[in-house]
C-alpha cells in the first residue's frame, strides 16, 4: 500500500512476471540533445554571427562586448514577463520564437535584430556535438544497440545531426515541438521506446536534467544523469558504454 501511494504516475506498468524476472540487459539508449550530446556554439561566436548578418558588428564593443551583452541577457532573463514566456516554450516553434523575441528585445544589441538572431540560433552549424558524442554513438551502434533522442526542442534537431554526419547513427527522434509535450511527460519516453521497438525496462535514458530527463525512471527506464555544467571538453559520455556492457 505504501509503495502504491508514492508511485510516480506512468502509463507503463510491468507485469508480475517481469517484476519477478531478472532485469533485462540494455538494448536501446535514449539521449537528451541539448547539453547532453550537442551544445550551442559559444555566446561570442553567436553574437558575432548576428552582428555580421545584421550589419551591427561594430556595436559589439560599443555595448560592453560579449561580457556586457551576456550580463544584459542574464538580467533580462530574470524579468517576470520574460520568465512567463519561457513556460512551455518548447511545445511549439511559434511559442519558442515568441519566448526568444520577448527576451532579446530587452537586450540593446539584439533589439531590432531578433529575427536574424533566431536564424543564427537555428542554423545547422549553430549546434555542435561534444568531442565524445560521435565516438560514443558509434561504439553503441557497433554493439548492436538502438539509439534514439528524446528532446525538448522547438525545431527539427535532425538538421544539426545531418550537418555533422551523425544522423545515420540515430534510429529515431522524439522532439517536444512535434509532440506538443515536454519532458518529463511519460508519453515522450514511451513513444521513443515504441519507435525503437524496445522494452522500456531494457532502455537507458541519458540526460543532464534531473527533473525532465529523470522522468524516464517513472516509465521503467534506467536513467543516467550527467553533471549540468558547460563543458568545453569531453561530455563524459564514455561512462555510458560501461552501463550497457
Amino acid at each position: 500500500m505504501i509503495q502504491t501511494l508514492f508511485e510516480t504516475p506512468s502509463t507503463y506498468r510491468p507485469t508480475a512476471a517481469e517484476l519477478a524476472a531478472p532485469v533485462p540487459p540494455v538494448e536501446a539508449v535514449l539521449f537528451d540533445f541539448s547539453n547532453t550530446i550537442f551544445q550551442m556554439i559559444d555566446l561570442g561566436a553567436w553574437l558575432r554571427r548576428v552582428g555580421e548578418a545584421s550589419g551591427r558588428l561594430a556595436l559589439l564593443d560599443e555595448q560592453g562586448g560579449v561580457s556586457g551583452i551576456s550580463r544584459q541577457l542574464r538580467e533580462a532573463f530574470r524579468l517576470p514577463g520574460v520568465v512567463a514566456l519561457q513556460e512551455g516554450r518548447d511545445l511549439s516553434s511559434e511559442r519558442h520564437r515568441l519566448a526568444m523575441r520577448g527576451w532579446w528585445e530587452h537586450v540593446d544589441f539584439l533589439r531590432g535584430a531578433e529575427e536574424e538572431a533566431y536564424r543564427q540560433l537555428t542554423a545547422p552549424d549553430a549546434w555542435v556535438p561534444y568531442s565524445d558524442t560521435g565516438p560514443t554513438l558509434r561504439a553503441l551502434r557497433d554493439r548492436g544497440l538502438r539509439i534514439g533522442i528524446v528532446s525538448d526542442f522547438a525545431w527539427d534537431l535532425r538538421t544539426h545531426l545531418a550537418h555533422h554526419g551523425l544522423d545515420d547513427l540515430i534510429d529515431g527522434c522524439v522532439i517536444s515541438y512535434e509532440q506538443a509535450r515536454e519532458k518529463p511527460d511519460p508519453q515522450l519516453f514511451l513513444k521513443a521506446c515504441a519507435d525503437l521497438g524496445a522494452d522500456p525496462r531494457a532502455t537507458l535514458m541519458v540526460g543532464d536534467n534531473p527533473v525532465r530527463d529523470g522522468g524516464a525512471a517513472a516509465c521503467g527506464l534506467r536513467t543516467y544523469l550527467l553533471p549540468s555544467e558547460s563543458r568545453t571538453g569531453d561530455r563524459g559520455l564514455a561512462d555510458v558504454l560501461r552501463l550497457v556492457t
